[in-house]
């Protein structure tokens, strides 16, 4: 463990939060986007293809940053990567910055840690499934592994009875019927194995050459198997195996999209051995699914695009993940979405064959931020009445007519129109294309009324009555049997 005097800890702390008081962000998320993967390896297990079938129904889950990033309210682990996408404070060496952010985990004790206040929060916002961050880059462990004592078991919340807080976040939401994922982070930039302080720390990357010392990366393998065999073995049912850090990878896999990322590739492979993790996962968890991001191949089970939404319907699993914020992790005084703006990304990522995983942090007492609640509320009501237009429905070919888009389950089609913020909902909305079957009722979904429509062409006009005019917000859904 590295250390430094209290009053020069507490003086930067203080520092940092002064100036975090200027700006809901200091820093932009730039070079740590995971882009989408353009190649896509269908897996072979009927079990893992079962699964994945359940997980495509929810379509809708909640993705959990929190660690020690929390306390002073800055980005995930990033500012201890010296990448020149980064800034960190005046004034104050990048050797002090690290020493500093290391020994945030000596004050990190969040008090008021309640994990059904976030599967109450989830739940009310409609979400179906919960990855969580047991170990982000900076590799503090948000469970009481036995692999490092740089962990929440070994700080000032050690004594707390749920100080093991993965443990109590995936019970909390399995109560509720989630499905349970697991974020790992396959770099550790607190690992001797890693970042060996021998040598200098220049990017993301292993800053040591594993070619010349292969025991210590064998022992950075054995580190990084232990700990996920921990978490397959000692925190119940997982569903899914969410690996983040995608520049940990066989060199042979790098792509364009890595490339992009801007981080130089070392010339040697970065392999933490995938084929045996994934054989002790699958025994200890039949058809757990792997998202080894942007890896594409048997350990991508889907794709990840991060912060973004594919331009065209993809036919194989994928999922967006994107922020309510503008952050994944907690910053004070953050620009949280509408509820409508994330309404609105939903229904395109539906139509367009995804699911998202939207990214909420919570504060560093332990509590869900209060502000981004109501918001969480104001998309379980628009689900509550329109959620046989998402779950469990499937995307059909012709998925978009401007602001519509389209999705369908066996004996329906819906049409789900998005209402512009702050304009008074049309007496009337058209779009091209989905013919309702001749004859049939089409039926505004929340209110279930039928609705009078006219046909011409291809077009099809759907009259709105004021009373649905006054009720509907973020966006009016339809349904209907299709030609």
């Amino acid at each position: 463990m590295r250390f430094l005097s209290y009053s020069k800890f507490f003086y930067v702390l203080a520092m940092l939060l002064g100036s975090l008081a200027c700006s809901t962000s200091l820093f932009a998320q730039g070079g740590n986007l995971h882009e989408q993967s353009k190649i896509y390896q269908e897996p072979t297990d009927k079990h893992v293809q079962e699964k994945l079938a359940v997980w495509g129904d929810k379509k809708f889950g909640m993705l959990i940053h929190w660690g020690v990033y929390a306390v002073p309210g800055i980005i995930e682990s990033w500012q201890i990567c010296s990448e020149p996408w980064l800034e960190r404070p005046e004034g104050m060496s990048y050797n002090d910055y690290k020493e500093w952010y290391w020994n945030l985990s000596t004050v990190f004790n969040p008090v008021n840690f309640d994990p059904d206040q976030w599967a109450d929060a989830a739940e009310s916002a409609g979400m179906k499934y919960v990855v969580f961050t047991t170990k982000h880059h900076d590799g503090f462990n948000m469970f009481d592994t036995q692999q490092t004592d740089y962990k929440i078991t070994n700080g000032p919340f050690k004594n707390h009875p749920k100080a093991n807080v993965t443990k109590y976040i995936f019970e909390a939401f399995r109560k509720k019927d989630f499905m349970i994922g697991a974020y790992y982070s396959k770099p550790d930039w607190h690992s001797q194995d890693f970042w060996w302080d021998k040598y200098a720390t220049p990017d993301r990357n292993v800053n040591y050459d594993i070619r010349k010392y292969p025991e210590k990366w064998k022992n950075f393998q054995d580190f990084t198997f232990n700990q996920i065999s921990e978490l397959m073995h000692d925190y119940g049912d997982i569903d899914i195996l969410w690996l983040d850090g995608g520049w940990v990878r066989p060199r042979e896999t790098v792509t364009d999209e890595v490339r992009a990322w801007g981080a130089p590739i070392p010339e040697f492979s970065q392999e933490i051995d995938m084929p045996r993790i994934a054989e002790m996962a699958r025994e200890a968890q039949p058809g757990i699914i792997f998202a080894d991001r942007t890896v594409h191949g048997p350990y991508e089970n889907y794709q990840t695009p991060e912060r973004s939404i594919p331009e065209t319907k993809l036919d194989h699993p994928w999922e967006t993940n994107m922020t309510l914020g503008n952050n994944w992790g907690y910053v004070p005084n953050d620009n949280f979405k509408t509820s409508a703006k994330v309404i609105h990304s939903l229904v395109e990522v539906v139509a367009k064959g995804g699911n998202m995983l939207l990214g909420v942090g919570p504060q560093p007492d332990g509590l869900m931020p209060p502000d981004a609640l109501p918001i969480l509320a104001e998309i379980g009501n628009w689900l509550d009445l329109n959620s046989e237009a998402i779950y469990g429905t499937r995307a059909i070919d012709n998925y978009h007519s401007e602001a519509t888009y389209f999705t369908a389950n066996d004996k329906k089609t819906f049409a789900i129109t998005l209402l512009e913020e702050g304009v008074a909902t049309p007496k009337s909305i058209s779009w091209e294309g989905n013919l309702p079957k001749k004859g049939s009722t089409l039926k505004e979904v929340s209110s279930g009324k039928s609705l009078k429509y006219s046909i011409r062409g291809n077009t099809v006009t759907v009259s709105i009555p004021v009373a649905v005019r006054k009720e509907v917000k973020a966006a009016l859904v339809f349904s209907y049997k299709s030609e």
